[in-house]
């Protein structure tokens, strides 16, 4: 049986077909180009596709291109399986030139696209380009041999000059003329050509927000995204072990004009983009960081749109930077900031080449954050190089005095950089993920897997019980009060989940057992077993009996209260909700309503003054708070990953959340 091909006209001599292309050519006469991307992990929603965008864009703009290839862009969500997605790349005919954007989370799956590709149409030319494979061609190579071409660095005067090259008759085994790629030989010698210069102007690279190269609207006219990204420059200064950064790392950072930005805001804002992403390594750092910031906020004060901003902020906090804040606050602009600690040990902050950051003085940045009404989220990595279970939690308990929003991530080895390459100086044991292609640290000179393994538990619960604000304010109170660090809680009730005899709770360890992923995406059933009677066991069982007598009465109420602002959940069966209360309507929305609990202490009153340093009597003084909730949490599994979203809020609270400017 022949390969299927995309071309639908009549078959037609070689000469025949050659002089209707350079003429222009029927459009079904084009050479079929697809563009693939696939969103992170499991996400039902495919992600704004700018990269692959910008290839589009920048090939468009080449007449010979334009006339002669039609270009188009395969955008899959997360959660794609790769039968739909292997249907849907031939549904329209077999395409000449697939072009992957390859990132570990979709390295696998787009090796097997590239092998079913190959089976209905052996001379079509599949390419590889991302942070994943570029100068990896050896390994891609080797995992799957279907794959032509692979792109190092910047791709798009890379993907141009390959698409001209196609035209010209090249083949995928000759393309030494091209700077910037890799391949192989007719005899299977792998070839590396030299390194293409970085773009210095990317002034000649066309947007694809402004020519259309990324659909933005659905049929109804709707922002088709989760969020919108947008790249204002190119480049990152800093040279992080653990960091690639698309190559450009330790180098001057490229922006593009504030003109263009201005006109791309327009665009999103004219769309309805609710939440704008930034693809920069260090927002705030950059006099024109200002200068967007003041666009952006024209645009959302004439479209209503967009609502909150989100990026990596700049590391090194300027002048600019806190000014940028001050604006954000005044305008009531949402974001959330990340702080980027990683770890807080100055021997592993060298190792991780970190140590001409300054953020020594973080502390002092929360507060300020803290201070305006802001919320930070602080960032660390566990098992890097030179830390220890000890070192580790001791940064952990010093972050955690300032926020319970840590977020921490097991250390994986990204190709190309420095951990990476001197794994072996280090001691570094490595696996791969079983649902990814990161490589994960199961051990090295200071940490052993048993350590791994049970601070692989501690994320688990962390991300649960802290970053997730299922537990909010009893971290306060047993640290401030009893001397009892977040970490010891954290682990406190990782052993008791590892030991206790209740089912749910065995059930749970298995659950939260270490695993291989990046995704952070913990197991949904982990939700539905860990109910208020759980936590309230282990409360009982673990915590209690070590706290002070004395404290206990107050600590009680500290920790009912917690239960008492989780979220009222939907039944199994969807049915409606866990606890029969009534409905009312505040601010265009509908909330369950608890009336009047009674508590033997003035929780929330004192709880703030814990949060200011202030001293505070544990002498009973009863005092009734009103809860407010959010209805259908449960509904959607994201909800569990949104618990601030849904937690219960005083009348206090609620009044401030959507009265504040």
């Amino acid at each position: 049986m022949a390969p299927l091909r995309g071309r639908s006209s009549p078959v037609a001599s070689e000469g025949d077909l050659a002089c209707r292309l350079e003429s222009g050519g029927e459009a079904g006469m084009k050479t079929r180009v697809l563009l693939v991307q696939q969103g992170v992990w499991g996400n039902s929603v495919a992600s704004m596709p700018l990269a692959i965008g910008y290839l589009k864009a920048y090939a468009d703009a080449d007449e010979r291109i334009r006339r002669r290839m039609d270009i188009s862009i395969r955008n899959y969500p997360g959660d794609a399986g790769l039968n739909a997605m292997g249907r849907d790349l031939i549904r329209d005919g077999v395409p000449d030139v697939l072009c992957f954007s390859v990132l570990g989370w979709n390295f696998r799956a787009f090796g097997t696209l590239a092998e079913t590709f190959k089976q209905v149409n052996p001379d079509g030319w599949v390419i590889f380009g991302g942070n994943h494979v570029a100068h990896q061609a050896e390994r891609v190579f080797r995992m799957f041999p279907q794959v032509d071409v692979v792109v190092n660095g910047e791709g798009e005067l890379v993907f141009r000059d390959l698409m001209n090259g196609y035209l010209d008759g090249a083949r995928p085994t000759a393309l030494h003329e091209i700077s910037g790629v890799s391949f192989r030989e007719a005899d299977g010698n792998l070839v590396t050509t030299p390194e293409r210069e970085r773009i210095q102007d990317l002034e000649i690279l066309p947007s694809p927000i402004l020519t259309g190269a990324i659909p933005l609207a659905d049929s109804q006219g709707r922002f088709l995204y989760d969020y919108a990204i947008m790249e204002t420059n190119r480049g990152c200064p800093y040279k992080c072990a653990f960091c690639y950064w698309g190559g450009a790392t330790g180098q001057k950072m490229r922006a593009f004009s504030r003109e263009r930005l201005r006109e791309e805001l327009d665009v999103l804002g004219r769309h309805g983009a609710e939440i704008l992403m930034l693809a920069d390594s260090n927002f705030g750092l950059l006099r024109q960081d200002e200068e967007f910031l003041e666009d952006l906020l024209r645009v959302r004060a004439k479209y209503g749109y967009p609502n909150r901003l989100e990026t990596s902020w700049a590391k090194n906090k300027s002048a600019g930077f806190y000014r940028i804040m001050e604006k954000m606050k005044e305008s009531g602009m949402h974001s959330a900031f990340i702080l980027a600690l990683q770890t807080m040990d100055e021997s592993v902050l060298d190792l991780m080449r970190r140590r001409n950051m300054k953020l020594n003085d973080w502390e002092s940045l929360v507060g300020w954050l803290t201070d305006h009404g802001i919320t930070p989220y602080l960032e660390l990595i566990w098992g890097a190089p030179g830390e220890t279970v000890e070192s580790f939690l001791d940064g952990y308990d010093r972050a955690a005095r300032h926020t319970p929003f840590i977020a921490v991530h097991p250390l994986m080895l990204l190709p190309n950089t420095e951990y990476h390459d001197k794994r072996q100086v280090h001691g570094l044991v490595t696996v791969r993920g079983e649902q990814d292609d990161f490589d994960y640290v199961l051990a090295h000179r200071t940490m052993t897997l048993d350590d791994n393994e049970r601070m692989l538990r501690f994320i688990c619960w962390n991300r649960v019980l802290a970053r997730s604000l299922w537990l909010h304010n009893i971290w306060v109170a047993l640290r401030e009060l009893a001397d009892v660090p977040q970490s010891r809680v954290i682990l406190s009730f990782s052993d008791w989940v590892e030991s206790s005899d209740d089912p749910d709770a065995r059930e749970l360890h298995a659950l939260a057992r270490p695993t291989s992923s990046a995704s952070e995406q913990v197991d949904p059933h982990v939700w539905r077993l860990l109910t208020k009677r759980l936590l309230r066991k282990w409360w009982d069982e673990a915590m209690r009996p070590d706290l002070p007598e004395a404290l206990l009465p107050l600590l009680d109420e500290v920790f009912r209260y917690d239960l008492m602002c989780q979220p009222v959940r939907m039944l199994p069966d969807g049915s409606g909700p866990e606890e029969d209360l009534p409905v009312v309507e505040k601010y265009g929305s509908e909330w369950y309503m608890r009336d009047k609990v009674t508590f033997t202490h003035p929780v929330p009153e004192l709880i703030a003054a814990l949060r200011r340093g202030e001293t505070v009597s544990t002498e009973p003084r009863c005092h009734a708070v009103t809860f407010y909730y959010r209805t259908q949490f449960g509904g959607d599994l994201q909800h569990y990953f949104r618990m601030d979203r849904f937690r219960g809020l005083t009348a206090e609270q609620l009044d401030h959340q959507f009265t504040r400017v």
